[in-house]
């Protein structure tokens, strides 16, 4: 059994729709609110996809300006030319709120004795704040950044935080994410793996897969 659990904050803890889903219910965003779903969607890609072409150069910037500049991308892609509605989702992306199934399952953790730790390509201050808006801090020993390497993941310098941080070899950690390629990153590394497909998506075609596959985080504890 893992004593070490490990979890990627944005969309395995943290709802990375809720800031486009927000925004488009308060008044007067009728534009937003048509194509909210495509913007997140494409606010998402872009983010990921700056990350690894920057890993891949090695030209690694902090996580919030790949954030700004995936959603300029969105923004542009489904026709909003709003630098107000720009300013509003960029706030809420600070406040993002954790998935419904998460501050139990971590709670659960504590309870039975387990370390946990996220570990994060979100710069510390982004991290710190949707920590503390998701009122999930007390359950946490660390919160792991990406930019004390100056490298995103999957690289195996981003994985090497956890043993440096808690002295554990790698098979006494779970590490959990809904990002495929993050599984396959975490698996090849040799970490034990859960993917938490919440969008019911194939298995990567990539060398490495997840140990476990589940729709969302309630069954960590059991696993742990």
């Amino acid at each position: 059994m893992a004593q070490v659990c490990v979890f990627d904050a944005y969309g395995t803890l943290f709802d990375v729709a809720a800031a486009a889903r927000v925004a488009a219910d308060e008044p007067g965003r009728a534009a937003l609110k048509a194509v909210w779903p495509q913007l997140a969607e494409h606010w998402r890609h872009k983010q990921l996809q700056y990350t690894w072409l920057r890993t891949i150069t090695h030209d690694y910037t902090p996580f919030w300006e790949v954030t700004m500049d995936g959603l300029d991308w969105a923004m542009e892609k489904v026709a909003l030319d709003d630098p107000e509605l720009r300013e509003r989702l960029l706030a809420l992306y600070w406040e993002l709120p954790a998935y419904h199934e998460v501050p139990v399952m971590l709670a659960q953790l504590k309870a039975a004795g387990k370390t946990c730790a996220i570990l994060s390509n979100g710069s510390k201050d982004m991290l710190e704040g949707a920590v503390d808006s998701a009122g999930i801090g007390t359950f946490l020993d660390a919160v792991l950044s990406v930019e004390d390497v100056g490298i995103f993941k999957p690289s195996s310098m981003v994985y090497d935080l956890v043993g440096t941080e808690f002295g554990c070899p790698k098979d006494d950690v779970l590490f959990v994410s809904s990002n495929g390629w993050d599984i396959a990153g975490a698996s090849g590394y040799g970490f034990e793996t859960v993917w938490a497909n919440r969008a019911g998506d194939p298995v990567d075609r990539l060398p490495h897969r997840p140990a476990h596959v589940l729709t969302d985080l309630t069954a960590i504890p059991e696993l742990a």
